[in-house]
Formats: structure tokens, sequence, C-alpha cells
């Protein structure tokens, strides 16, 4: 993996860096350049990690990506060095091969790889809005989607790309549907404080290992900006049940390996699966270190125990 080359994944674009793979829009503020240094700090910690691994030299499972290789911003970068993975580039001789794709729809051709090699997110064609919903009724039993022109009160409007971030609350019914968007049930996720609070869960082999306790004002509900985050275990965040119903959730949507958004219903008390992400971002910037550190061993762990193969 070339370092100097990541800067190509972005273009300045009338006051904001658009990431050319997904056509996501980041704007340029002092929080996006203290996030960036904020990241810098866990960056560095998974450089010492990954060139601890090389200095100890010791037999380790290899693994290749296809089509593209993830940067370091991808959770499964500091994670594979963690766990002592080898990133090579030829496909046809690595251990362990998975799908890396930003899209929102692949075309995932698998490559030609070796006998007994894991193969990791080759099932997942779609994370679509549409598609998460379909897959979470069929896994739940009850429906996060709704029809816009015959609801009646608050929804959801999103789109249906990954990565958006373009979430707004409408009234309905609405005369019409507006196309590439989705239309969700608004999830009374609130806590005290007045912040929302998303369950995202973290999967290896379609089981979740960590679960981010992400909180944000409710006015920037649809946001990627937390104001606070905290690492918590899947035990203390769903019921087992809901853990059943996450793994139903990844087999029907052929996800191996990424995260999922969840959200409890503070009315209710159900929980809804309402974002899937096969390339995962990791943990969040206002995440604290030490935390941040934790995940990435326990992930590690997961990782290194479910998707390395034995070895002869």
């Amino acid at each position: 993996m070339t370092d100097r080359l990541w800067l190509t994944d972005f273009k300045y674009d009338d006051g904001a860096m658009l990431v050319k793979k997904t056509g996501a829009r980041i704007p340029l503020t002092f929080s996006l350049i203290n996030d960036v240094f904020t990241w810098l700090t866990f960056y560095g910690a998974a450089q010492s990690w990954r060139i601890w691994r090389r200095i100890e030299g010791h037999k380790r499972p290899t693994i290749a990506f296809f089509p593209d290789k993830p940067r370091p911003w991808y959770f499964i970068w500091p994670v594979m060095h963690v766990a002592g993975a080898k990133l090579i580039d030829d496909v046809t001789k690595a251990d362990i091969v998975m799908q890396f794709d930003d899209c929102t729809e692949t075309n995932n051709k698998l490559p030609d790889v070796k006998e007994g090699a894991r193969l990791v997110n080759f099932a997942c064609h779609d994370v679509s809005k549409s598609k998460v919903g379909v897959a979470f009724e069929k896994a739940a039993g009850y429906s996060l989607a709704v029809d816009p022109t015959t609801f009646t009160g608050r929804m959801v409007e999103k789109s249906e790309l990954n990565a958006a971030h373009d979430g707004r609350v409408l009234e309905g019914p609405l005369d019409e549907a507006v196309p590439g968007k989705c239309y969700q049930v608004l999830v009374d996720n609130e806590i005290e404080g007045g912040l929302v609070e998303d369950l995202r869960c973290c999967l290896v082999n379609g089981s979740p290992v960590v679960v981010f306790r992400k909180r944000r004002p409710l006015e920037r509900r649809f946001a990627n900006e937390n104001v606070e985050v905290l690492l918590d275990e899947p035990r203390n965040c769903y019921t087992a049940d809901e853990i059943t119903v996450i793994e139903r959730f990844a087999k029907e949507m052929g996800l191996d390996w990424g995260g999922i958004d969840c959200l409890r219903d503070r009315n209710s008390g159900r929980l809804y699966i309402v974002d899937a992400n096969k390339t995962d971002m990791g943990p969040p910037v206002a995440l604290k270190l030490g935390s941040k550190l934790r995940a990435t061993r326990r992930m590690a762990q997961a990782f290194g125990t479910r998707f390395a193969p034995k070895r002869r």
C-alpha cells in the first residue's frame, strides 16, 4: 500500500473535499481539521503495531483485497496489522481475500484464489437503504421501511447511497416518493441530555464483536458529528434474541465484515438496524484513544480466530 497515493482519493470541490469513489462531500471546516489531527494520533499507534509485526517476523496469514485496497482510515487496516496478517497484492496466493469496494452496489466477481482461501464479503452486493430494510424485516419480523404515499405521521427520508448522511424528517403521507430516496420509520432514540444514541456494531464473520455508543445532539441526529462515543460490548447493548437478529441480518446481507447502525426506540424498546457498511471506517474520532486501541485489539483477536486459517 503506497501512503503517498492517499490524496488521490479526494478532490477539492467548491469548499469541500469530494470523495471520488462514493461522491460524498466533506465540508472543509475547523472541525474537520481537528478530526484529522485526532485520527493521526490513532494512526501513529497503528503504524507502531505494523512495524512491530514486521520486526517479529513470525509466521502469519496473508491477506489480499479485491478490487481496491483499504486506506489506513478503514478499520480493517489497523485490525489486520494487530492480528498479524501480512498484506500482499496477489489474490491467488492469499490465505484471506476480502472484497473491498466503497460503492453502494458492487459487482463482486470472484477472482482466482487458491484452494482453501477464506473469502470475505463476496456475497455482499448491495448496501443500499432499501436492501437494508428488506434484510432487516426478514431478520427481525417487523418493518423498518414505510410507503411514503400512504404512511401517516413522521418518517425519515434518506438517500439510497452509502455514507450520504442526508437524512431528514418529513410528515407523511407524501404526494410521491423521490427517486433515489428511501423512507423509514422514525426511531425515537433520544436519551438524557437532549442527545440521540446510535449503537454502532462492528461485525467479524457476521457476529457482533464491539459496539460504539455514538451520541450527538437531537438537532444533528443524521450528521456524523458525535459529542461523545463510548466503547461497549454487544451483551451490554443487545439482548440474546437481538444478537441473533443481527446475525440473521448479516447473513441476509452477505456481510462477513463491516459495521451496522442500530437504533433503540425508547417508547417501544424495539431495536432497528438502519444502515450497513462493508467498508467500515473504524473507531469514531470522538472515542478516546485508549478505547480505540482496545476496540482494535478485540477486533483483531476475533479476526484471527474467525478468518485466519489454521497454520500447518
